[in-house]
């Protein structure tokens, strides 16, 4: 039996589990593992901050079908500072692989230098969080963590190393080792049969189509299965992607915030829904009294504890997306299908005339407009990654998405300071593709450290900064509580008299960690400085910023529940189409 390092182990293990690059910052508990790693072939980013460490493993999973990303640190605040993006990934059931040095087994009661039990404390973000107290377990240990992160409801695994067991030298054949099983639930064939027949039973159906769908890698089978039995579909903010904005069937989002007009008044004239690899999260839902009256509701999740958590369905499928798919169209397929002429052709109806208005010549620059510019200055494969606020909101209204895996966002969770570190593990994952980033300013300065990383690495990609000099979003959240308190980030920059009163210059802070920058004020002028940015960036193959300066206050459109949404700004309605006249024969 050959004989190496538990760590030499490992890396075998991460090499034959497909991983191509990782995220990390060397420390003293962790280095018997980078010892193994620098001669593996895997490439490492040396992140800034262990937090965007994370941030770029999860971007990097999330734009590359299979892929795990992985981050690396070393003992005690490596690991804490880990703790925000693993509670990213397991709450949009992300697989990540997080690993971190440790204190030697001997010392770790002894409360040595930086030995904190991370394996406790990472516990309730993880599928799996465990120290590893012999160097012979290693190996199983990575494979078993390969297994839980793909298995089931997909998420983020933790591996703690102290430094004495990353030295010990072990047996382990790599030749004899391969991948374990991934278990992934099939549907009963009696609930697929049942959840037809409700749904053919219909006269206003509905699909939600959540994340689950993304990672099962199941998006066509979806619009499948839609354009077979004709019923509208609805994405959620995680499930954006799964069918065309601008397919036929595509009835719009529903929810509090990240909605259209459209898809909420269609959502509410439905009768009965089917929901597949979704939550039911709160901002889609708001109050689930108003949500399920009057409709029947279906429910398909790999996680059979899911179902039933916010509210209790009609029919609970556990499945896979993927073999629920595959199985519901070989029912429906079997089954004699409505037209639903009348019903498909109101919700197309609807999405052609309820709208909101995007063309404002205002200055400062409103971020509507901002949103018309980026629809038209970037095409249908382009993948954009943004994280949490109201310009977040706003992208989810106006924002136009086409393929799965192209809307990159930490939906529940939602850390500010996640869409650079995001943006460099999606590009990394998947270099061909054109990648954007929307951000805010507050969420900008929040990991702004990691620009550096990207210009290092020479990762290029567009950043569209919407600067508004606020917390817009808790901005609009204290109307309700009638003060505009602590959300100013306002203030005279000496050294920048040319922005006012905006506060930080980011154009010299992305110039100073190495990117290319420039600033817009005139809405005239944002769709030639994106083409500008997207050119610049190939060409030096650096991240290129492209910041907005906004106007100071904007209300965007949402509401307590899907009924009662507030508009601030103009709607358009328009004139429903003229009645076509019957066919004659």
């Amino acid at each position: 039996m050959p004989k190496m390092t538990a760590m030499e182990a490992a890396v075998h293990v991460l090499r034959s589990e497909g991983v191509e690059v990782a995220f990390g910052v060397p420390g003293a508990a962790i280095l018997p593992f980078y010892e193994a790693l620098k001669d593996s072939g895997i490439r490492h980013v040396l992140v800034r901050h262990e937090e965007g460490g994370t941030h770029a493993a999860e971007g990097y999973t999330r734009a590359r079908a299979g892929a795990i990303g992985v981050c690396i640190g070393t003992s005690g605040p490596a690991g804490t500072n880990m703790i925000t993006g693993l509670y990213s990934a397991i709450a949009d059931s992300i697989p990540i692989l997080c690993i971190t040095g440790q204190a030697p087994r001997a010392k770790l009661h002894k409360e040595d230098f930086q030995a904190v039990d991370i394996a406790a404390i990472a516990r309730p973000v993880t599928k799996w969080s465990i120290t590893v107290m012999e160097g012979a377990q290693v190996p199983w240990v990575f494979r078993r963590a390969f297994q839980i992160m793909r298995s089931d409801r997909p998420g983020p695994v933790h591996i703690d190393l102290p430094i004495d067991v990353q030295k010990e030298i072990i047996d382990y054949d790599p030749e004899t080792d391969a991948p374990l099983p991934v278990s992934r639930p099939a549907p009963s064939p009696a609930a697929i049969a049942r959840a037809v027949d409700m749904l053919l039973a219909a006269e206003k159906p509905l699909i939600v189509a959540g994340g689950g769908i993304i990672n099962a890698e199941a998006s066509d089978l979806l619009v499948e299965f839609a354009e077979l039995v004709n019923v509208p579909v609805v994405p959620t903010l995680m499930g954006w992607g799964t069918i065309p904005d601008d397919h036929p069937l595509n009835a719009g989002m529903v929810g509090l915030q990240t909605q259209h007009r459209y898809g909420n008044a269609t959502f509410l004239q439905s009768d009965v829904v089917l929901g597949i690899g979704n939550r039911w999260a709160n901002r889609h839902t708001g109050s689930t009294e108003v949500y399920t009256k009057g409709r029947k509701f279906i429910h398909v999740d790999i996680e059979p504890t899911q179902i039933g958590r916010v509210f209790c369905p009609d029919l609970g499928i556990v499945a896979d997306a993927k073999l629920a798919l595959e199985a519901l169209i070989a029912e429906a397929r079997g089954r004699k299908l409505p037209r639903r002429a009348s019903w498909v052709g109101a919700v197309q109806e609807r999405k052609r005339t309820m709208l909101r208005r995007t063309d404002f010549d205002n200055t400062p620059i409103k971020p509507q407009r901002a949103f018309q510019e980026i629809n038209a200055a970037f095409g249908r494969d382009t993948r954009f990654v943004t994280a949490i606020g109201l310009y977040q909101i706003a992208s989810g209204q106006f924002q136009k998405v086409y393929k799965p895996r192209n809307y990159i966002i930490c939906g529940q969770a939602g850390p500010l300071g996640w869409e650079v570190s995001a943006c460099t593990g999606a590009k990394l994952a998947d270099p061909s593709a054109e990648v954007v980033g929307i951000v805010g300013d507050y969420s900008l300065q929040f990991l702004i450290e990691e620009l550096a990383v990207a210009a290092q690495y020479r990762i290029p990609f567009v950043l569209v900064v919407l600067n508004n000099a606020y917390l817009g979003l808790i901005r609009q959240a204290e109307r309700g509580y009638n003060m505009d308190y602590e959300v100013q980030l306002s203030f005279q920059n000496i050294n920048a008299p040319e922005i006012g009163d905006y506060g930080v210059d980011h154009v010299k802070a992305a110039e100073a960690f190495g990117c290319i920058a420039r600033r817009v004020f005139d809405p005239a002028e944002i769709g030639e400085a994106l083409q500008w940015a997207r050119t610049r960036a190939t060409q030096a193959s650096l991240p290129v910023m492209v910041e907005i300066i906004t106007e100071r206050v904007t209300n965007i459109a949402m509401g307590p529940e899907i009924d009662k949404v507030t508009e601030f700004e103009e709607i358009i309605d328009l004139a429903p189409a003229p009645a076509r006249e019957p066919e004659t024969v």
